[in-house]
């Protein structure tokens, strides 16, 4: 299945696409994609509903974060080798962890707001798996029976805040529309192998970021695995798991975002986003 949830911000209503692409509304049989009901239960009952039989979503509606309610946002740092080689930085030994704050989700499509005092605003294309089942200690052969389903997200990124203003990362990666998620959540059933999606990501119309899963250094399933051996992971948290190379960081020389630029992100089988980087506002 492919979940989305479309309206205006904050008055979200739970969707499905079917077959022709189109969304149709599934708010008479869930009340939200949340931690409460992306459980396997719930969503095995969805999948016997045949998404035609419900009522078509308003055409041209804003697309949301495809799961509401999001208590944590995990992040998993160089886990691409590629990408590792362009920052100049040693292939980790173990997942880097850091957190990126759950306000920061936006929609796939929603613009990106440069943030005060920004100087190094980046891009990185990013495979982000959400929980299903809550998890503790899990050994990594059942890693995927904990995940609901994947999505896309771009880990929007202030570098100076990130590497120059001391402390953890968080600080150039939890800013205000730095989290964009979606289109759509897609059940593991649908993708034949989550190791091996190619993926792209366009800055204001040139290729910037072309990789595939293929070269992660962790697998998402020890991923999983290894977050579990620290802290429990509940339903509807969201883990976004690295990015291929390309990132402006990486140029000679670097490049950074700039207001009227637009990012337009592809994972093969978890659809596109396009975003509008403007200017702060307050």
């Amino acid at each position: 299945m492919k979940l989305v949830r479309f309206g205006a911000s904050g008055h979200e209503k739970p969707g499905i696409v079917d077959a022709d692409g189109n969304i149709r509304d599934m708010s008479s049989h869930v009340p939200d994609y949340t931690g409460e009901t992306l459980n396997p239960a719930r969503l095995a009952h969805l999948k016997t509903i045949d998404p035609k039989s419900q009522p078509l979503a308003p055409k041209g509606v804003r697309i949301g974060a495809p799961v509401a309610k999001v208590h944590n946002f995990i992040a998993v740092g160089l886990n691409y080798a590629d990408h590792a080689k362009e920052t100049g930085a040693a292939i980790p030994k173990e997942p880097i962890l850091f957190n990126k704050l759950a306000n920061c989700i936006i929609g796939p499509n929603d613009d990106v707001m440069i943030p005060k005092n920004s100087i190094k605003l980046d891009w990185e294309v990013e495979i982000a798996f959400v929980i299903g089942t809550r998890a503790r200690y899990v050994e990594e052969k059942d890693a995927m029976k904990y995940i609901a389903g994947f999505c896309i997200c771009n880990d929007v990124s202030e570098r100076h805040f990130q590497a120059e203003r001391s402390g953890q990362w968080m600080k150039g990666k939890s800013f205000e529309t730095s989290g964009p998620l979606g289109p759509w959540l897609v059940t593991p059933d649908e993708i034949e192998d989550v190791q091996s999606l190619d993926m792209w990501l366009d800055v204001s119309g040139k290729r910037m970021q072309t990789g595939s899963t293929k070269t992660m250094i962790f697998s998402i399933a020890h991923q999983l695995h290894y977050i579990t051996q620290f802290m429990v992971l509940e339903a509807g948290d969201v883990v976004t798991t690295g990015t291929p190379p390309g990132v402006g960081l990486g140029m000679k020389p670097p490049h950074f975002l700039k207001a009227g630029d637009t990012m337009k992100l592809h994972i093969a089988g978890l659809g596109e986003q396009m975003q509008k980087v403007v200017p702060f506002k307050e």
